[in-house]
């Protein structure tokens, strides 16, 4: 039907005739000559409908408005002497129509495509106009780009792309499933995956070696800017591996789509140890485009002649004070603005937030008076402190102290008199060494999932033992993670009584797992990316919804489609449900 897409023509293809098709992204009516912005999925181009040259064309032309459906059958002519158009690719020059075709006509938008100022909630209403927008078609076609590279990658490295149940059994993974009810078999319930995990260890004793496969995911939890019901991993998984192999892997996963969209990444990615990230940074996802690590001054607080700081310095096991330097703070920020820091930190658990400022006569501030000299001097010498410098300082139990001054340090990394954020820079960093167990309520959880490998089991306390657990982080954002499998019978089982689930209860849940395992299961491990969250880095968008062609919103829900929606009574007859009435 077309000869060309719209920027497919240059200057080269003056005198050609061509034919294109697309929308009226524009009309304008000039003293009798009609000129049409065509757009397609590659860009834009002026047409030009001219009475002189053929008036059924400009006749037509004049009952076009935005979003017109045309195809043009026309010339290629440079445009007049100081017309050119410099935003344009195609901007010199223009198709002067001969034929017009009016394919199909558009009510008035409730938009203007690529209008940005236009809320969300009616972009998603109308999601299928939203995706007009040019800028749009560019994200998806990196997103396309980006799926090819990974599956050209991993084939090249020997990995074999299989595709596991979307209907399955509901095991215990985090967060709640998704439940599809069954219509043969009454009262009982599928669920769908929230990752492949069992399936591809499954292959793996199966005898596949190496598998990928890029996976539909879904989890009912609540929602945030990178997080959907259903979203998209690009799942890996090994035989006969360690961690060194696992990750050379995901890192030349990582490069290569990384270089189908234009980018060069070196490797190898920085490491960091779990235990370290969460000491420097409060975060087990740290974001490595700034420095600002906290450091822990517990002991010369131990000293001061503050009862506050001297009795939570008398537990350092279990408590921290962490002390920011943030560099040529007191230059920007009033003691106005650095008192108002404490509401923010007193939200996320906070007692107060005590801070010092660096003077050209040395430390100033509230808590000065607690300290003897060679303790400031002692402060200043561990901070590293200049003049200019503040140096900000959280106390109280471990994880309350580690989560409200990493949250913190971020808050002033962003900070607008700061802006120590590098937004064309990618830092990717390795997580590892992750704790086995963690301990909630006195109840003892894989701090990954059961069937995760530690590293050694002989040790005193629970919380220190380490698994083989990895996560790769970029820019702050877990992009994703994955570890080494217990692949022994006897070991799973010894895991499974330390997290307190019985036989009886582990075979309910995992039988068929535990089943495999007694038939010479190999070692194994492998990792998953969040595709999605990839996408959203990668392309530098705000929201995990913007790189997903037809998104749910916060509340899970498809505005366009209105979905979810009730269905009518048969069905729920037919699945044998009855719906409880709710009470008002």
């Amino acid at each position: 039907m077309r000869s060309h897409f719209c920027t497919d023509l240059s200057e080269a293809n003056v005198g050609d005739n061509v034919i294109l098709c697309g929308w009226a992204n524009s009309y304008r009516d000039h003293g009798g000559i009609v000129f049409i912005d065509l757009r397609d999925k590659s860009g834009l181009i002026q047409l030009v409908c001219d009475p002189a040259d053929n008036a059924h064309a400009h006749k037509l032309a004049s009952e076009v408005r935005d979003e017109f459906v045309l195809i043009a059958h026309g010339r290629v002519r440079n445009r007049g002497e100081g017309l050119v158009n410099p935003r344009l690719k195609t901007g010199a020059i223009e198709v002067v129509v001969e034929e017009l075709i009016i394919e199909n006509r558009s009510e008035p938008v409730p938009f203007g495509i690529g209008d940005n100022s236009v809320g969300e909630e009616i972009r998603l209403k109308y999601r299928y106009l939203d995706l007009r927008n040019p800028s749009m078609y560019n994200t998806f076609m990196l997103r396309s780009k980006a799926a090819i590279a990974a599956r050209n990658v991993l084939d090249r490295l020997g990995f074999l792309e299989v595709e596991t149940p979307i209907l399955t059994k509901s095991t215990p993974e985090g967060a709640r499933d998704y439940l599809v009810p069954s219509r043969v078999h009454e009262g009982e319930f599928y669920a769908l995956p929230q990752s492949p995990q069992l399936f591809k260890q499954l292959l793996m004793v199966g005898g596949f070696d190496r598998y990928f496969q890029i996976a539909k995911c879904f989890r009912d939890e609540d929602l945030r800017a990178d997080r959907q019901p259903e979203f998209t991993q690009i799942d890996v998984e090994m035989s006969f591996c360690n961690q060194e192999d696992v990750i050379r892997v995901a890192e030349e996963l990582i490069t290569g789509m990384f270089a189908a969209a234009g980018h060069e990444v070196h490797t190898p990615f920085n490491r960091i140890k779990y235990n370290d990230a969460m000491e420097w940074y409060g975060s087990d996802k740290p974001d490595l485009r700034y420095d600002l690590k906290m450091i822990d001054v517990i002991d010369i607080f131990a000293r001061c002649d503050n009862e506050i700081f001297t009795s939570i310095a008398a537990n350092p096991k279990m408590n921290r004070i962490k002390a920011l330097r943030v560099p040529g703070a007191d230059l920007v920020f009033s003691k106005r603005e650095m008192k108002s820091f404490e509401d923010y930190v007193r939200k996320f658990g906070a007692k107060g937030l005590g801070y010092f400022q660096m003077k050209e006569d040395g430390l100033k501030g509230p808590l000065e008076k607690f300290f003897a000299p060679e303790d400031l001097q002692l402060l200043v010498e561990r901070t590293g402190m200049e003049v200019g410098d503040v140096v900000f300082f959280g106390a109280g139990d471990k994880k309350t102290v580690w989560d409200y001054m990493g949250r913190f340090r971020i808050f002033i990394a962003e900070h607008e008199k700061m802006n120590l954020i590098d937004q064309d820079r990618f830092e990717f960093v390795w997580v590892v060494d992750f704790p086995m167990f963690e301990i909630e309520d006195g109840r003892v959880k894989a701090l990954h999932h059961p069937f995760t490998m530690p590293r050694d089991l002989n040790h005193e306390h629970l919380e220190d033992i380490e698994s083989i657990a990895y996560d790769i982080v970029l820019n702050g954002t877990e992009l994703g993670g994955g570890s080494i499998r217990i692949h022994k019978q006897a070991l799973q089982e010894q895991i499974f009584t330390l997290l307190g689930i019985g036989e009886e209860e582990a075979q309910e849940k995992f039988g068929f797992l535990l089943d495999a395992l007694k038939f010479g299961a190999p070692p194994h491990g492998g990792f998953a990316i969040g595709f999605d969250r990839f996408m959203m880095l990668l392309s530098k968008k705000e929201s995990i919804r913007d790189v997903i062609a037809f998104p749910k919103t916060q509340k899970a829900s498809c505005i366009m489609t209105q979905a979810p929606s009730p269905v009518e009574l048969t069905q729920l007859r037919e699945l044998h449900i009855r719906l409880r009435e709710s009470v008002k």
